[in-house]
């Protein structure tokens, strides 16, 4: 998409001398975003950058592939606020390509002036462009939104941030000495390799009690992540709704269930993951 930009532009600004300019019901509000559509945003972004719109053109839909119904494509140029995340050199004005919904009169709604996050890509040999990581890249700019993303690129941009989830690897549920006495280890699977365990240990008389490592040693001391921080979002976001059958480990029917029902106990503790950010 963003390899257009340069033979359309001059066709853009040509266009848009002759555009209308009536003025446009402002847009429907939009439901607040969750941390877990922020921290999707973040982790998929190279550059978040705090930008205000300076100017806004609608593409020909001739030139505007693969948008999607009741959407129109608008080269947006903007200057540059600041740089939340990243490394790549910005200058005063950014320029993208951003899909937006059409409003009830089937115009693109006036961005002029409007502030807004964006998740993006720098583009290779172009200064100044961006390419947006999805459809929902852009968000409306506001100090709220803006304090509850600083944790999470901090979080993310730390050494020793908790890495990815693929899946769970192995799970083996060992019974204990007492009665009603066990320990369970689950081992996940994680993009860098890097390893991730999960303990649940349950004692006669007492609660389940259960942690996440993040070292080769298995840790009886770990505890769970808090509710909204990257730990959280990785586990609650990214396992298996159901653990795996090849990946239990446990050689007789009460340990093997036991290992499912241990993983299902994890789940219910990090609770779900909602998402308000509809993906097109």
């Amino acid at each position: 998409m963003t390899n257009r930009f340069s033979a359309l532009r001059a066709a853009i600004l040509a266009a848009a001398l002759t555009a209308g300019t009536a003025a446009a019901p402002p847009p429907a509000p939009i439901p607040a975003v969750t941390y877990a559509d922020l921290a999707d945003l973040a982790d998929a972004a190279d550059l978040v950058v705090h930008v205000l719109v300076a100017k806004q053109i609608p593409l020909p839909p001739e030139r505007a592939a693969n948008v999607a119904p009741g959407y129109t494509r608008l080269y947006i140029e903007a200057r540059t606020q600041a740089l939340l995340a990243g490394k790549a050199p910005l200058g005063e004005s950014v320029r993208y390509l951003v899909d937006v919904p059409l409003d009830a009169k089937g115009k693109a709604p006036k961005l002029k002036k409007r502030a807004f996050l964006l998740f993006a890509r720098s583009v290779p040999g172009r200064p100044g462009e961006l390419q947006l990581t999805g459809p929902t890249a852009q968000l409306p700019y506001d100090e709220t939104t803006a304090a509850r993303l600083r944790p999470i690129l901090a979080e993310l941009a730390a050494a020793d941030a908790p890495p990815a989830i693929t899946g769970v690897r192995d799970a083996l549920a060992v019974p204990g000495t007492l009665v009603g006495e066990s320990e369970t280890q689950i081992f996940l699977g994680t993009a860098s390799g890097d390893p991730v365990s999960l303990t649940i240990v349950r004692r006669p008389g007492m609660a389940p009690a259960w942690g996440v490592s993040y070292s080769e040693i298995v840790d009886q001391a770990a505890r769970p992540p808090e509710p909204d921080t990257l730990a959280w979002y990785r586990l609650a976001c990214f396992l298996p709704e159901q653990l795996p059958r090849g990946a239990n480990l446990s050689q007789d029917p009460a340990s093997r269930t036991r290992a499912a029902q241990d993983y299902a106990f994890v789940l219910q503790q990090l609770g779900s993951c909602p998402r308000t950010l509809v993906r097109r």
